[in-house]
């Protein structure tokens, strides 16, 4: 097969946007975004770029291969940043809805470890 011939459906990279919002919750879903960032299973995104309509961030979100969004809480701010800026294909994690709760966040090594698989898991 020569180079013209070749798949490129999933040549895009595999963009992770969070909520970082004031709550622990988003606290939470930034830090996990950013560790699937250091673990190389994706690659952490700006949501304010995102938010703000910045061409270059934009055109990147388009050609990605897959897109997950983490939201803290039920508002579901990352996701609906995402929506709003057209993109509707993509995987969604709330925190909260794994029996964490905002503003009581009682966090173990253990659960943050799940979380984050459970993140990596859905944007392999």
């Amino acid at each position: 097969m020569n180079n013209k011939d070749e798949c490129v459906c999933c040549s895009g990279p595999k963009l992770v946007f969070s909520c970082s919002g004031a709550a622990d919750v988003g606290e939470l879903s930034d830090r996990i975004a950013r560790q699937i960032n250091r673990n190389g299973t994706g690659t952490m995104f700006c949501m304010a770029g995102l938010g703000g309509s910045v061409s270059g961030i934009l055109k990147s979100t388009e050609s990605a291969s897959k897109i997950l969004a983490i939201d803290g809480c039920s508002l579901d701010c990352t996701k609906r940043s995402l929506v709003n800026s057209g993109f509707n294909e993509f995987e969604h994690i709330r925190l909260t809805d794994y029996g964490i709760k905002k503003g009581n966040l009682n966090l173990t090594d253990e659960l943050l470890l799940q979380l984050i698989q459970q993140c990596e898991d859905r944007i392999v």
